[in-house]
């Protein structure tokens, strides 16, 4: 009896720096994109708000600007016509205004190049090198996945990967891998604090605990503020399999494009055999429902 094909997955992150040559930021990115679907990658992840630099390091009002809204913005209308030619899933960052508001958000591009929805950061940070409060509302559009050519994804941007109960969330809707665009680094007011060993610890928990591969695309450089106050970005994007096991990983200050290979199938297999989902008991969880625990 012949037996039927593996449903394999080709996933590729990238990593690249940044500067305010904004067309030399996307023209970088879709080289990126070209040289890991030369490689094979069906699915590929570009870091977060990749068509600028991170201007959160500080508060300027005049970076509201650079927000523009979904429809008919140029830079998803670009990448959309690439993934179509290429034939590859492609998630794409923007900084997006929609009427009064203001989002952190990834447009969700299939491999045929339509646009599936749009997801707006849930977690949003605030801190010394990472003001995102001024510039972002908080994401209403709750977690998505999508149905794609290679699979059902789940997105989720920077911050928000150090919430378990949105990995969770993602999976429960059926999501078979987690994709997560970043920009993190040094901390301005600890500069001898390295978070990167958390950073990724954290998100290849969420891949043993829910049995999914994970991405993360973070971008390098050292980027500085018209203030003075800069962060050194980090890098390290990664693939980790369903287990938390390291599949590929970048350098911390290197342009680099990883790949990793996933047998989809046998990952659906173990995640339902292993039993985590059938033995969740929702019902105890009632204290993830209070911000005290009450």
């Amino acid at each position: 009896m012949r037996k039927t094909p593996m449903r394999n997955a080709t996933l590729a992150a990238t990593q690249f720096a940044c500067s305010w040559d904004l067309p030399a930021n996307a023209d970088k990115a879709e080289a990126l994109v070209r040289d890991a679907a030369g490689q094979g990658a069906q699915v590929i992840l570009i870091q977060e708000l990749f068509a600028t630099p991170y201007f959160c390091i500080t508060q300027r009002p005049e970076y509201f600007k650079l927000a523009l809204p979904m429809q008919g913005h140029p830079l998803i209308a670009r990448f959309a016509d690439l993934a179509r030619e290429l034939g590859v899933v492609l998630p794409l960052s923007y900084f997006e205004a929609a009427g009064q508001a203001y989002f952190n958000s990834v447009a969700m591009i299939d491999a045929d190049g339509r646009v599936l929805g749009n997801y707006r950061k849930s977690h949003i940070p605030q801190g010394p090198g990472y003001e995102e409060k001024y510039y972002f509302s908080p994401g209403d559009t709750g977690f998505r996945v999508w149905d794609t050519a290679f699979g059902r994804i789940g997105v989720e941007i920077c911050w928000d990967q150090w919430f378990a109960e949105a990995a969770r969330s993602m999976v429960l809707q059926g999501a078979e891998m987690l994709l997560y665009p970043t920009a993190i680094g040094s901390e301005p007011p600890n500069p001898d604090y390295d978070s990167q060993p958390h950073w990724e610890m954290v998100m290849r928990g969420h891949a043993a605990a829910n049995i999914v591969p994970v991405l993360a695309s973070n971008r390098i450089g050292r980027e500085v503020a018209p203030e003075g106050r800069d962060v050194t970005f980090y890098g390290s994007s990664f693939i980790s399999d369903h287990t938390g096991q390291l599949l590929a990983k970048a350098g911390r200050d290197a342009e680099e494009v990883v790949l990793a290979t996933v047998d989809m199938d046998a990952v659906a297999e173990l995640r339902r055999t292993w039993g985590i989902f059938r033995d969740r008991r929702p019902a105890l969880y009632s204290a993830l429902n209070g911000m005290d625990g009450t």
